[in-house]
């Protein structure tokens, strides 16, 4: 009987522990980001509706060439005023087309045969023109296609300064521990149902980490689309939720884990 009242007693200190060590997200039990990239219409015409309803606060991933953008300057200038996050996903979405399936590639836009200097040259020009929208100086970058490379080198390095961080396409539930800054994990999705979606974040409030969803088209758009119905169902789940889940954009809750690195790289010091 002492044996047994030792190994439960030992059994709740490291389960106490482990919820120590494990950094609250804003006071909750994980985050979630939802982020949307290329400036598709529908995120203006059914993704924004959806979020603002149910007062939810994402990512919107802007590239210059697409009209979804330069056709709404004035609605993507609200959508910032109202706590959305611009972000930058350059101007002319270069895609590396050397590759097997790449033969959709513009060849104007072949990020294979871009220079360093003019991918620098395109991302710092579209963090001027977002600027010009919401006046905000502390932004963060997606990689179009998830593409990282040119000349053979990673290029976010080159224009690192200018970002708090960037977004990646590799799915992971991210904690302090595994934050990649220059290439934090997200979730592709593509056809997905509600309740896979959910799971998805379940497993965040399970295990106490980060999950960034990546979404293009929202009832339409594009070829990598989620069904409307499905999308809104997930952000039910969220507002169900919001006393364990915290939904935020992707800018909001990289800088608090940056924060909560920093602070527990102090706190061992």
């Amino acid at each position: 009987m002492h044996k047994l009242v030792i190994a439960i007693t030992f059994l709740f200190a490291g389960t106490s522990l482990l919820a120590q060590n494990r950094p609250a997200w804003n006071g909750k039990q994980c985050a979630v980001s939802l982020t949307y990239d290329d400036a598709i219409q529908e995120h203006l015409d059914k993704a924004m509706p959806a979020l603002d309803a149910l007062n939810l606060r994402a990512t919107f991933y802007l590239s210059g060439i697409f009209p979804g953008f330069t056709n709404n300057l004035d609605r993507w200038r609200a959508v910032a005023k109202t706590g959305h996050e611009l972000g930058n996903h350059t101007m002319f979405h270069p895609c590396d087309g050397s590759g097997p399936g790449r033969s959709w590639v513009n060849p104007n836009y072949d990020l294979s045969k871009y220079t360093l200097k003019r991918i620098t040259d395109e991302i710092l020009l579209t963090n001027a023109l977002l600027y010009t929208l919401d006046g905000q100086t502390k932004r963060t970058f997606a990689y179009p296609c998830g593409d990282t490379k040119v000349e053979g080198v990673d290029y976010y390095d080159s224009v690192k300064d200018a970002f708090v961080g960037a977004r990646g396409v590799a799915g992971e539930h991210i904690s302090v521990g595994t934050l990649k800054r220059a290439n934090v994990g997200s979730y592709v999705i593509s056809g997905q149902s509600a309740e896979q979606m959910i799971e998805l974040v379940k497993k965040a409030q399970a295990t106490g980490t980060w999950v960034v969803f990546l979404f293009h088209g929202v009832g339409g758009g594009h070829s990598l689309n989620v069904d409307l119905a499905e999308h809104n169902k997930l952000l039910a789940y969220l507002k169900q939720n919001e006393a364990t889940v915290w939904t935020a954009p992707f800018l909001n809750v990289l800088q608090y884990a940056n924060q909560a690195g920093a602070t527990a790289q102090t706190t061992k010091k």
